[in-house]
């Protein structure tokens, strides 16, 4: 089959263009580049069944060309990163909305099936974990730019799941909790690739609130499976799937193995998050997948550890170098913990 990956050049889509490869597929990648990157797909040039449009996704003269040639389309193409978010919160919200739009209705004039990334920030500041697909969100106030991606993939699902319901176009979403891996940047607040450049590069290893927010983190190479067996599942059509691990880590704890395994000398500190992000900022407090749908469906779990995802993002950063600065705003206020 030939897939069409929106975003094909960032993080995940390069991992899910090197998968689809290894399985015999074609596959077209659009990317306009704003947080993907030539590196990440460098790899695949010279493969014939790989080409790499570098135009946006709005494009609708660009977009009905390939869509008109591809058999599934996967969506990844998105504005992502807390940092991004807050910073530049029109580009989100155009990109975001403006951009799925675009893709969905080419979508619907071809009639290709099409797989939705969406995101664990869609609970908002729900409490009650695990999240299960179809609990309710609690979104913060309009006034917090923060909430602006969450509303905004809200709204991709929305308008997605409706497509399917009035004019029968085969719609999945699936909602990524903490993809990390290798390939993955800390420029845009990325936390776990963010640690380990702090660490490798001796600076502070910068943790914002109190540290003892959690998350659930998931090897990109786990995901990969997850997202292909529910391109090829007619029985994922119309529904929604969590994507994610179970296993929970503090952010301060999640900062303590870093240093441990970069063995570094860096210093642990707290930042107040109105310093590294907004006035205001909100956070969730925990963050956990109920996957029991994805796994009923296609018996998915993720099988690689934490400790093994680290040791190879450091191997990758150690490989490739300490490029692609993180920015961050200045630190006036500080708390070393460790």
């Amino acid at each position: 089959m030939k897939f069409l990956i929106t975003g094909g050049a960032g993080f995940i889509g390069s991992h899910l263009s090197e998968d689809l490869l290894g399985s015999g597929h074609s596959v077209v990648a659009i990317d306009d580049l704003s947080t993907g990157r030539m590196q990440n797909v460098h790899a695949l040039s010279h493969n014939n069944k790989f080409q790499l449009v570098v135009e946006s996704i709005t494009n609708a003269t660009v977009m009905d060309r390939l869509v008109s040639e591809c058999d599934i389309i996967v969506h990844l193409a998105a504005a992502v990163g807390v940092e991004l978010i807050v910073r530049s919160p029109v580009h989100t919200i155009e990109t975001n909305v403006m951009g799925t739009e675009n893709v969905l209705r080419t979508a619907r004039r071809y009639r290709k099936k099409i797989l939705i990334a969406s995101t664990s920030e869609i609970y908002g500041k729900l409490g009650n974990v695990p999240f299960n697909e179809d609990d309710d969100s609690l979104i913060g106030a309009t006034t917090h730019h923060r909430w602006a991606y969450a509303t905004s993939k809200m709204l991709d699902e929305f308008l997605a799941l409706a497509y399917h319901k009035e004019m029968g176009l085969p719609v999945v979403i699936f909602r990524l909790f903490n993809t990390i891996g290798p390939r993955q940047r800390g420029r845009y607040g990325m936390v776990v690739p963010r640690f380990v450049r702090q660490a490798l590069s001796g600076s502070d290893i910068t943790v914002y609130g109190d540290g003892n927010q959690s998350r659930c983190f998931c090897d990109v190479r786990d995901v990969i499976p997850a997202i292909t067996a529910l391109a090829e599942s007619s029985k994922a059509e119309g529904r929604v799937f969590n994507i994610g691990a179970k296993d929970e880590i503090t952010i301060i704890d999640l900062a303590r193995k870093v240093k441990n395994m970069c063995d570094s000398q860096s210093s642990i500190i707290l930042v107040p998050y109105e310093q590294a992000t907004e006035q205001g900022f909100e956070d969730m407090r925990r963050r956990i997948p109920d996957t029991s749908r994805i796994n009923e469906l296609i018996g998915w779990n993720p099988s690689i550890t934490l400790d093994d995802t680290i040791a190879d993002i450091i191997q990758q950063f150690k490989e490739d170098g300490l490029s692609d600065p993180i920015t961050e705003r200045p630190i006036v206020e500080r708390v070393v913990v460790d």
